[in-house]
């Protein structure tokens, strides 16, 4: 038997269950760029969840920054609730993504995270804001 087929293959339901799922929680760099240039930005937010010094460095275009640390609900109370918020960090090496969206889910924002984050972004050449200089030292800094 293969190394590939030793755990066999789920069936299609459960894969479309676990796929399906998979797709609600994040978005990926090339949809979002698209609905960025496109104009199709209703119903959602891009969050930046690091430090501040970080958003100001280099963040996607439209992007408002709220750190994770700093999300409770006395922070988050002006935040239409309405909308998805899509969180993003430095990488797939970085959590505050996952903390910020855990934080927001916890105070009962719809969220979804941004695979790869800012990293991905740059690397897939997409445009961001901020200092130019300071986008090839990109780093964690949660």
């Amino acid at each position: 038997m293969t190394r590939t087929l030793t755990v066999p293959a789920p069936a299609p339901e459960a894969a479309k269950r676990y796929f399906g799922a998979e797709l609600a929680f994040e978005v990926d760099p090339d949809d979002l760029v698209r609905d960025i240039e496109a104009g199709r930005t209703e119903g959602y937010v891009v969050v930046e969840t690091r430090a501040p010094e970080a958003f100001r460095s280099a963040r996607i275009p439209g992007a408002i920054n709220l750190p994770y640390r700093d999300l409770t609900p006395e922070t988050t109370k002006d935040l239409d609730r309405d909308l998805v918020y899509v969180c993003y960090c430095e990488s797939a090496d970085c959590n505050a993504a996952t903390k910020g969206a855990l934080k927001l889910a916890e105070l009962g924002f719809k969220v979804k995270r941004l695979s790869g984050g800012i990293t991905s972004w740059i690397a897939a050449g997409y445009p961001t804001e901020g200092t130019p200089e300071q986008t090839a030292g990109i780093r964690c800094a949660c």
